[in-house]
């Protein structure tokens, strides 16, 4: 039997991932793909979906060895290596293509060194749709349905008659309308919300979408705020949203508004919003992202009873990694094939998404 594998592409998988799906991409074409994962090399997840493991988690200098070995020859990575601070090129200097495992990495990939690059990039945009769409109505409904109170009132065993609002007839200005932002536009229209999206793009420029009553672009947006009593941020973080929402865009929104951040904590000025939020002109705000990670102990959000603090986990759901999969087989079986410009979603690495 012929040994061909020094043909064989070798796949290095740098972060935790199930025996299953390791076993899914190793069986797609065994004859041409080498699959290489040392459990023991990577970060031990917390939970399933975990990327990223305990952090300032370090490889033993021997483990160190072994995975340098592993990565010398590697021209696809599954997610970028973690547990050192070697850079990546330095690590896999044969690497062709990266597969990340989130959608917002354009800062990552900028950190790394690998924006100026010719390699390819692939991200998980559009798997956190679903999950972080339900986050944001979950949290809508968890204040206007005054959750809060129901369960103190249970606690007390309270029999309170009360009234609460709906969303029906609301406005929501959605800041961000990519993959994750439509979703959230969809289930705002199932519930009799308004829409009014913010984007990047010119309208001219863009292509409709049904579920946006308005669009306008960021020139537009302390008018767009304005509007809306409920604003959800999910924009990705480039050089144009990082402080996008100001403290003049913050005295702009409705007094008593409803906030849900799904994008990232530098979208936002977070003092300004601290203060928005102690003074009640922002009624409630859902976080999921924050300026610092993990959540200082000294900030005064994790204390404000009008604030739902949520550890930057909005986005993971159990199939996560199975999404993920059949994103990076479907792209593998492009990469065999020469068919770059068919792989999907590529990153954009100087626009950052």
């Amino acid at each position: 039997m012929t040994d061909n594998s020094a043909n064989r592409v070798v796949v290095l998988i740098c972060t935790p991932l199930e025996a299953e799906f390791v076993e899914r991409i190793a069986s797609f074409d065994p004859d041409r793909v080498e699959v290489r994962y040392r459990a023991d090399l990577v970060p031990t997840p917390h939970f399933v979906a975990d990327h990223h493991g305990e952090p300032g988690w370090k490889r033993t200098p021997e483990g160190e060895a072994e995975w340098r070995a592993m990565a010398a020859d590697a021209e696809i990575l599954w997610d970028v290596p973690e547990g050192n601070d070697v850079p990546v090129l330095e690590q896999c200097p044969n690497v062709r293509w990266i597969q990340t495992t989130s959608a917002g990495v354009g800062p990552m990939i900028r950190e790394k060194g690998l924006a100026d690059t010719d390699i390819i990039v692939t991200t998980s945009s559009g798997i956190h749709a679903t999950p972080l769409a339900e986050f944001v109505f979950a949290a809508l409904l968890y204040n206007i349905k005054i959750i809060p109170q129901l369960l103190a009132w249970q606690q007390q065993k309270s029999w309170e008659r009360y009234c609460a609002g709906e969303l029906r007839g609301q406005t929501l200005t959605l800041v961000g309308p990519g993959r994750i932002g439509s979703e959230v536009a969809r289930l705002a229209k199932a519930l009799g919300m308004r829409v009014v999206a913010v984007g990047a793009t010119p309208p001219g420029q863009r292509q409709p979408n049904p579920d946006f009553d308005v669009y306008v672009d960021y020139s537009g947006i302390d008018e767009a705020l304005g509007q809306g009593d409920c604003v959800v941020l999910a924009c990705p973080l480039t050089a144009q949203t990082d402080g996008l929402v100001g403290r003049r865009q913050i005295d702009a929104m409705k007094p008593g508004v409803a906030l849900v951040n799904i994008a990232r904590g530098a979208v936002i000025d977070e003092e300004a919003m601290i203060e928005a939020l102690q003074t009640g002109h922002i009624g409630f705000a859902a976080l999921d992202v924050f300026q610092v990670e993990p959540l200082p102990e000294t900030s005064p959000l994790w204390s404000m009873p009008n604030v739902l603090v949520n550890p930057h986990s909005a986005s993971t759901a159990w199939a996560e990694n199975e999404r993920i999969t059949d994103i990076f087989v479907a792209n593998l079986a492009h990469y065999l094939k020469g068919q770059y410009d068919q792989m999907s979603p590529i990153l954009d690495k100087q626009r950052g998404y």
